[in-house]
C-alpha cells in the first residue's frame, strides 16, 4: 500500500533532530480565501471531538466527509453533529482521493495511524493524528519523512499543551522565577473498568501499542519532556493489576534522569478520582499543574516556615501571564489550520510527537530488560520498531473478550489537567 512500513537502514534519526522546534514545515497550504475542506477518519468518541473543534472555526473550513468502516457510527456522528453537508464513507482511501478535501484528522485506532497518515501525506493532504502518534519510532520517523517530502504539515495531538496554566508554568519554569527545577513529579491517575478493554483493539500490544502509558500517560509525558527536556536515561516498571482481558499494563512508573533533575512519571488505570497533576519542585518553591503554589524558606535551625513574601510575588507573576483564547483540541486546531494556512509555526509537529513515543519506548524498554535505558533509542534496537517490541513485550493476561463497538459512546473524564 501507499506509503508501507518497512525497515530501515541503521543511521541515527536523532542527529536530524536539530529541526526541532523550527514549527511549521512551511506548508504549500491552500488557497486562503476559500475553505479548508476537512475530512474526519473514524467516528469514534473522540472524532466527536475534533468536529466540535472544527465547528468553532466554520468560517475558515468545512467537514466534507466522515469515514468509518461501520457507517452507522458515520452516519450517527454526521447526524448528531449536524453536517449536513458532509458524505459518509466506508473506505478511508476515498477521503485521500477527493480533491476537495484538504486537511484530515485521524481518529483510528493506533495500529493504523501510520499507515494511514502517511498515505495521505503523499496524497497531498494535511494531517492532524490524534495520540500516540504512532506504536514505534520507525513508524513516527516514516511519518516525518512523508511530511517532509510532501511539505504537508503533520501535527499530533496534545491538546493538554494548550491550556492556560500549562502554558504560565511553562513560561515561569523558562524564566527560572522560582529558580532552577529539582525534583517533578508526574501523576497520570485515570480509572478504567474491566469492560474498558472489551474493544476490540485495546489491550493487545500490536494493536494499541501499551496500556496506560502510551494510552493516557503519552498526554503528560509529551508535557513534561515540552517543559523540561528530554531525559538522558529512563528506568522502568510495569504491571498490571485489575484488568483480566489486557495484554497490557495498568500500572507503570518511570524514572527520567537529567544531569541535575529527576522526574517520577506515576501512570495508572486504577486511580479513583483520576487527580492528576504535574509537581515542579524548585529550588524556592513548589509550581504546579493544577496552579498550586507552596513556597518555604528556612527557619534558623533548617526547618521549613512559609514565605508568604515569594509566594505573592509568584502568585503576581502568574496572574499577570495572559488567558489563552482557545483551549484543547480547538486551540490545537487553530494551529493547525493557521500552519496549513502558513500563517503560524506548528507547536506540536511530527519531531515533538516522537520524543514522547521515545520515553515510553525507554520506560518499556527498561521494564523488559530490567536495566536503565540510555537515550536516543537507536535504528537497530528492539523497541524502535513495532514487531520485535511487540514480541518482547509481557502478556499479563490475554484477551478473552472483543467487542467491534459499545453502545455508550461518550467520554468522561475525572479531572482536567487544565484547572
Amino acid at each position: 500500500m501507499h506509503g508501507s512500513i518497512q525497515k530501515e537502514e541503521k543511521n541515527d534519526f536523532r542527529k536530524t533532530k536539530v529541526k526541532r522546534g523550527s514549527g511549521s514545515l512551511k506548508p504549500k497550504g491552500v488557497n486562503a480565501v476559500e475553505k479548508i475542506g476537512i475530512g474526519i477518519i473514524g467516528a469514534g468518541a473522540i472524532a466527536a471531538v475534533h468536529v466540535d473543534a472544527y465547528k468553532q472555526f466554520a468560517d475558515r473550513c468545512e467537514i466534507k466527509a466522515i469515514c468509518d468502516v461501520f457507517r452507522d457510527k458515520a452516519e450517527k456522528l454526521k447526524e448528531s453533529k449536524n453536517l449536513a453537508q458532509a458524505t459518509v464513507v466506508e473506505d478511508w482511501q476515498e477521503v485521500a482521493a477527493r480533491e476537495d478535501i484538504d486537511a484530515v484528522s485521524v481518529c483510528l485506532p493506533p495500529h493504523e495511524h501510520a499507515e494511514v497518515s502517511i498515505s495521505l501525506l503523499d496524497a497531498g493532504k494535511h494531517v492532524l493524528v490524534e495520540k500516540p502518534m504512532a506504536l514505534s519510532l520507525f513508524e513516527c520517523k516514516k511519518m516525518i519523512e512523508a511530511s517532509e517530502r510532501n511539505g504537508k504539515v503533520l501535527s499530533v495531538v496534545s491538546q493538554n499543551r494548550y491550556k492556560t496554566p500549562v502554558m504560565k508554568v511553562k513560561r515561569l519554569i523558562e524564566e527560572q522565577v522560582a529558580g532552577r527545577v529539582l525534583f517533578c513529579m508526574v501523576n497520570s491517575f485515570w480509572w478504567r473498568g474491566e469492560s474498558y478493554y472489551d474493544l476490540w483493539w485495546r489491550g493487545r500490544w500490536s494493536t494499541e501499542g501499551g496500556g496506560c502509558l502510551i494510552s493516557h500517560a503519552v498526554h503528560h509525558i509529551d508535557l513534561v519532556q515540552w517543559i523540561l527536556g528530554m531525559p538522558q536515561k529512563v528506568t522502568g516498571i510495569i504491571s498490571n493489576l485489575a484488568h483480566d482481558n489486557s495484554e497490557c499494563e495498568d500500572l507503570a512508573i518511570g524514572i527520567l534522569h537529567y544531569p541535575n533533575m529527576i522526574v517520577e512519571v506515576n501512570a495508572s488505570l486504577v486511580s479513583h478520582g483520576e487527580e492528576q497533576e504535574i509537581v515542579f519542585q524548585a529550588e524556592k518553591a513548589r509550581l504546579s499543574i493544577p496552579w498550586k503554589p507552596v513556597a518555604f524558606k528556612q527557619l534558623e535551625n533548617g526547618f521549613p516556615t512559609e514565605n508568604t513574601d515569594f509566594l505573592q510575588l509568584l502568585q503576581e507573576k502568574y496572574n499577570a501571564l495572559p488567558q489563552l483564547e482557545f483551549e484543547g483540541h480547538p486551540a490545537q486546531i487553530r494551529n493547525f489550520l493557521d500552519a496549513i494556512e502558513g500563517k503560524d509555526k506548528l507547536l506540536v509537529d511530527g519531531y515533538e510527537g516522537y520524543k514522547a513515543i521515545e520515553i515510553i519506548m525507554a520506560i518499556y524498554k527498561s521494564a523488559c530488560t530490567g536495566t536503565t535505558v540510555s537515550l536516543p533509542i537507536p535504528p537497530d534496537d528492539d523497541f524502535y520498531h513495532k514487531e520485535t517490541m511487540v514480541k518482547l513485550m509481557p502478556h499479563f493476561h490475554e484477551k478473552t473478550r472483543e467487542k467491534t463497538s459499545f453502545e455508550t459512546n461518550v467520554i468522561t473524564l475525572g479531572r482536567d489537567l487544565g484547572r
